[in-house]
This record gives C-alpha cells, sequence and structure tokens, in this order.
C-alpha cells in the first residue's frame, strides 16, 4: 500500500516541471491528474471480484507489475503526447484500482472482527506514508536524477517488493505454511459467522436496493471527493496561494499525510477497543464516520482565515489527520455486512466514489481558473462533508447484510 500510494503522489509533484516544460494551464493540470482515475474506476469492481475468486495474493502481484511498468513509462510518454501521457496514467489508475479492493479480501480472512479496525489502520498507515516518502523524495531525487530517472526509481521498487510478496505471502490463512495452529484457530472463530455455505452473490439490483449500502457508497464518494482534492492539489495550492517553492511545497504536503498515517491507527485501535468493549458495531462505525467527515470539513472552512502557510499546513494536517477516522468508518462496515464478498463489494463502493474523485479534480482547476482562488471549491468540500455525515449516521448498520 505504502508503494501504491508513492508511486502516485510522484506525479502530484512532477506535475509542476512538467507543466513549466510543456506549458501545461490550470485545467490542463486537473485533467492529467485526473486522468488515473479514469482507468481506476474501471478496475475497482473487476479487481475485487478477480481477488474474491482467485485469491489477492496473485491480483495484487499482478497489479503491482503493472502500475510499476506504467510508472516507469509516464516520462516518455508525456514527452511523446498528450494522448500518451494520458493513456499511461489510465494505465497505471487501472492496475492501481485492484489495490483497496484487494486488501479488503485479505482482512477478513486474516483477522476476527474485533482486529479488523486496526488492520486497516496499519495497512492504510502504509498507504499514507507513501504519501510522505514520495512528496519528500521526489523533489530531491528529481534534482540529482532528473525526472526520468525519479519515475524509474520507484518503478524498480515495485519490482523489489513483488520478489518478497511472491514468496511469502498467502491468499488465506488455511494455505500458509507458517502461522501456528492457535492463531489460525482464533482467525476462524472470529470468522466463522460469515462462512455460510451454498450462498452466492447478490445481484447488483439486491445490493443497490439495501439503504445500508448507500450509506456506504454515499460515505465513499465525500471520502473519496474530499482526498482527492488534497491529494492532487495541495503542491499546487501551496505554490499558487503562498508562493512557496516545490520543495518547500513537498514539506508543507507531506506533513499532513504523516500524521494521517498515526492518526488511521489510532483511530483503528480505538474503535477495535470499544467493540471489545461492548459497543455495538454500528454505533462503533458511526462514531468514527462523524470525526472522519465533520473534522475535515470544519478544517477546510477554516482556511479561509489563514494568513501563512503554516496555519495552512496545520490546518491541513488536522483535516487529513481526521479524515483517517473514515477508515475504521465506512471502510470497515463493508466488512460487517458483507464480510464475504468484501472485496466486490468494496470495489463496487469505490468505483463509484472515484467518479467523484475525477469530478472533484478536474472541477479543482476549473475553479481556480474561473474564481481564481481554491476556497470557493473547499467550502463546497466542507458542505459535502457535512452532508453526508448526517446521511451515514441515519442509515449505516453493523448487521451482517449480505451473507
Amino acid at each position: 500500500m505504502l508503494l501504491c500510494n508513492a508511486d502516485r503522489v510522484v506525479m502530484s509533484v512532477a506535475v509542476v516541471p512538467f507543466a513549466a516544460q510543456y506549458g501545461w494551464s490550470s485545467s490542463f493540470l486537473g485533467i492529467v491528474q485526473s486522468s488515473f482515475l479514469w482507468g481506476y474506476v474501471f478496475s475497482s469492481m473487476v479487481g475485487g471480484a478477480l481477488a474474491d475468486r482467485y485469491g489477492g495474493k496473485k491480483v495484487m502481484a499482478g497489479a503491482a507489475a503493472l502500475w510499476s511498468l506504467a510508472t516507469f513509462l509516464t516520462p516518455w510518454a508525456a514527452s511523446q503526447s498528450t494522448i500518451m501521457l494520458l493513456a499511461i496514467r489510465a494505465l497505471f489508475g487501472l492496475a492501481e484500482g485492484v489495490a483497496f479492493p484487494t486488501m479488503s479480501t485479505f482482512l477478513p480472512k486474516w483477522f476476527p472482527t474485533h482486529e479488523r479496525a486496526t488492520a486497516v489502520g496499519i495497512s492504510m498507515g502504509g498507504f499514507h506514508l507513501g504519501n510522505v516518502i514520495s512528496f519528500l523524495a521526489t523533489p530531491i531525487i528529481m534534482s540529482h536524477i532528473g525526472l526520468a530517472g525519479t519515475f524509474a526509481f520507484f518503478a524498480s521498487l515495485g519490482y523489489l517488493w513483488l520478489s518478497v510478496w511472491l514468496f511469502n505471502v498467502e491468499s488465506d490463512p488455511l494455505d500458509s505454511r507458517t502461522i501456528s495452529k492457535s492463531e489460525l484457530q482464533l482467525i476462524l472463530a472470529g470468522r466463522s459467522a460469515s462462512k455460510i455455505q451454498g450462498s452466492k452473490f447478490p445481484s447488483l439490483r439486491e445490493i443497490l436496493s439495501k439503504i445500508e449500502m448507500w450509506a456506504i457508497i454515499v460515505a465513499n464518494v465525500v471520502n473519496n471527493w474530499g482526498y482527492f482534492v488534497l491529494l492532487s492539489w495541495m503542491p499546487v495550492y501551496f505554490k499558487t496561494v503562498y508562493n512557496v517553492n516545490l520543495k518547500q511545497a513537498a514539506w508543507f504536503s507531506a506533513i499532513p499525510w504523516a500524521v494521517m498515517a498515526l492518526s488511521g491507527y489510532v483511530a483503528g485501535a480505538s474503535a477495535d477497543f470499544l467493540i471489545k468493549s461492548g459497543f455495538s458495531v454500528a454505533l462503533v462505525r458511526k462514531i468514527m464516520q462523524s470525526i472522519g467527515f465533520i473534522g475535515p470539513g470544519v478544517s477546510l472552512l477554516c482556511l479561509r482565515f489563514a494568513q501563512t502557510p503554516s496555519v495552512a499546513a496545520v490546518l491541513m494536517t488536522i483535516a487529513l489527520s481526521l479524515s483517517s477516522f473514515s477508515q475504521a468508518g465506512y471502510f470497515c462496515n463493508v466488512q460487517d455486512i458483507a464480510p464475504k464478498y468484501a472485496g466486490s463489494l468494496h470495489g463496487l463502493t469505490n468505483g463509484i466514489g472515484t467518479v467523484a474523485a475525477i469530478v472533484s479534480t478536474i472541477g479543482t482547476g476549473y475553479f481556480v481558473q474561473w474564481l481564481g482562488s481554491f476556497q470557493a471549491f473547499l467550502t463546497l468540500t466542507a458542505v459535502l462533508y457535512f452532508s453526508a455525515t448526517v446521511f451515514y449516521n441515519t442509515y449505516a448498520t453493523g448487521d451482517l447484510i449480505f451473507d
């Protein structure tokens, strides 16, 4: 998950020198930034279904091999044509789209219910640290070996990881050669309620007829909307609004993700502690989701009063660190209501959420070009956070819906 996000963030930093080199406008920057999402939206559902059927080990390995190749080819594609660049970024997104739903197939198999939020926190901690490493390392590497060398460096890390993954990971603990009997018994006992034989995957109509499923979908949509605005536009925001240079922008952009990695673990551990203490799963998910949306919403509204880049960085750090509580909210909720189909259903919700991410990433560019300000779009994002909080708290559940 760390490499998945690190490879994605390289472009968020490199887009500034790319724009200077090729004369891209702010609106075209939004199109370039969103192009990886074009492939991502299609592969989320397919990746989850493949992982549910064939196991996460093979699916994640194939995805990492492909996104590493696309990372390597990005500078070459930019030098050829804009169409080639957009195609390679879409291929990159196609490969990365399977990462989240594939991760979701591992968690119900390897962790009992009362440990899953912590497991999500650790996995997503790696994901957010990918932001930190890439935001900080990319400008430094770029200054030494250039744009092409930077993309090649991160691509090579993917293949190094792949050599370890293939020989040390299994999709299910039942297939593991190194797991102890006591650990296997603990895992199986914690997931036994969902292992109902003879059931079949619910139809799309049945899935979308459940309001509890819509609570997760709406939360995913709004989470993706806000997350990708901040991920894709943070270096540009600090450069445009506060006129800081690329290396300074990298620092301001990296700090929030480092805190987010830690807060995501705290959220997961807190959620699991509450569940073990007797709180209902539904209540815990709603508490975590409320923190994950109200906190960022208030922080984004406060950005209009920030006078310095340091204050803005603090507010963005608060926004992102609190948004990580969503990991112990809607993200885990899919595993609560349908552990047997977690990969497929997470892929479905994430695919829908990715459409919102495309709209928000492109929309930010057009808003900035049209109004000359980031604040209007950040205010709209805050309103969406608050509205989604009400919807999720009204309709979400922790009960098994699809067995």
